[in-house]
Parts: C-alpha cells; structure tokens; sequence
C-alpha cells in the first residue's frame, strides 16, 4: 500500500481552511496512487489554539468527520488526521481512521499527555490499543508523545500491529525522536511506523517537520524536510513478513522476568 504524509500545520484556529488543504493534499495523493493519507496531530484545528481547542473539539462522528468521510469517498483513499474530540463535557487529543469508502474504522484517544498545555487542554484517554483493518493491513493509531513510551508501542507488537500511524506535533528541540527513536520503535518491533508531524512555528512552539514512514529494518521508506510538504512510501506486506522471520525479539521475549517494569 502507498501511504501520502501530510507535513503541514494547516491554517490553525479554521477547521473549514483544514479541510481544504486536507482535501487538495488527499487528491494529489490519489493521483500518486496512494490509499491511505496520514495528517498530523490535532490537523483538523490547529494545536497552539488555546481555549479554541474547547470550542472547536466536535465528537468522533462530528460534522467534520462527515466533510472527511466524504472527500475519502470522493477522492477513494483512506484518511487518518488528528483532531480535538468532545464527548459530553470531556475533550480528548484524538485521531480517527476513515476507509476509502466513508466509514470510521477507527479512534484513537492520546493516552500519555506532552507538558502542562496538553494537560489544561485535554483529558488522556484510556485505551492503549486501537487498531483496524485496512488493504490487508492490521493498521494501529497512536499520537507523538505515545511513541517515546515502549511499552506502548510493544503492545502493538504483540497486537499483531502492521503499520502504526503516529499524527505529530513534535517540537524543538526534540527532533532526535523522529531522527533516532521512531526508527528504533519500528526495528524492535518489527513493524512499519508512520511519524507525521506539523511544521512551523506555532504560538511558542516551532515545529521541527521530518515526518518519516521507516520500515521493520528500521530504515527510512521516506523522509520530509523542515517545511510543507507532502511525501509518499510504500507499505510492503511481503518484506514485513520477511523481515518478522528473521528478527527474533518478539519470540525471544521472556516476559516472566518484566513483572517488575509494572
């Protein structure tokens, strides 16, 4: 499967401009023959919005969620974007996965909250593992600071995750994480990962880019630079397989001995 990344901050504050870079990008990635387009965190709103997180936050089958569904259907690839979810008086820092055909397959609620702005602003979610299927694919959601935690990303391992899709938001000067530890998640757990990131500065926040999709062998598939962009990379079913055969850490596990890490 060919996967797009969106490396974009949007227009942050609009859902109504998000959506429009969001649906130029997704026909540009079908044009590539991508089916699935990944958008960073919080995309649909913007991050650095402060109290507009609250009044921009909509449920998971929100009136947005219906404006994606169908620019999914008509461009015919799979969208996954980051967005504030309301449910009830509660907000999350979420992420949904939307099928080619309309339907939300998934949603993901961030579990691990990055710093006092998430704190005020959101609420964590529950729920380590998120997954659907896609093309074949058992496709896992997670968000930025999710990915530093192991254990996390363990959990999908043994999940049975294929490709784990990461909406970003990752800042100066941590950019070491898209650079050194998000190609290490997908060796030690053999797995494709999808690191899409915002770009730019952002109230005082700088974004640092480098969205990357890197392969079970821990190698870059692709990797953007420090502006907009939109780059794409194959998920190859075969080689991930291969590479599951020859790796033996999951086997090797001796999890009798980790009762301590909890």
């Amino acid at each position: 499967m060919r996967i797009a990344l969106l490396q974009s901050s949007g227009r942050p504050g609009s859902t109504v401009e998000n959506l429009k870079v969001l649906d130029e990008a997704a026909g540009r990635a079908a044009a590539a023959g991508a089916g699935l387009i990944v958008a960073p965190e919080m995309f649909l709103t913007g991050y650095a919005i402060g109290d507009d997180i609250a009044r921009l936050a909509e449920p998971a089958d929100g009136d947005a969620a219906d404006a994606i569904a169908e620019l999914a259907a008509r461009h015919g690839l799979a969208i996954a974007y980051g967005y504030p979810e309301r449910d009830g008086g509660t907000v999350y820092n979420s992420a949904q996965l939307i099928s080619a055909e309309g339907t939300r397959l998934a949603n993901y609620r961030k579990t691990h909250l990055f710093g006092c702005f998430e704190r005020d602003h959101f609420t964590p979610g529950e729920q380590p593992v998120v997954q659907a299927e896609l093309d074949g694919l058992r496709i896992g959601l997670m968000i930025c600071y999710d990915v530093e935690f192991p254990e996390n990303v363990r959990a999908h391992a043994l999940a049975g995750t294929d490709l784990l899709l990461v909406p970003t938001a990752q800042m100066h000067p941590f950019q070491f994480v898209a650079e050194h530890l998000v190609p290490v998640r997908a060796f030690e757990n053999q797995m494709y990962v999808a690191y899409v990131n915002r770009v730019g500065a952002e109230d005082e926040f700088e974004f640092v880019g480098l969205s990357t999709l890197v392969g079970p062998d821990g190698v870059a598939r692709t990797r953007a630079g420090r502006a907009e962009e939109l780059v794409l990379a194959d998920v190859d079913p075969v080689f991930l397989a291969a590479s599951r055969d020859g790796n033996p850490y999951l086997e090797d596990r001796r999890p009798g001995l980790y009762g301590s890490l909890v």
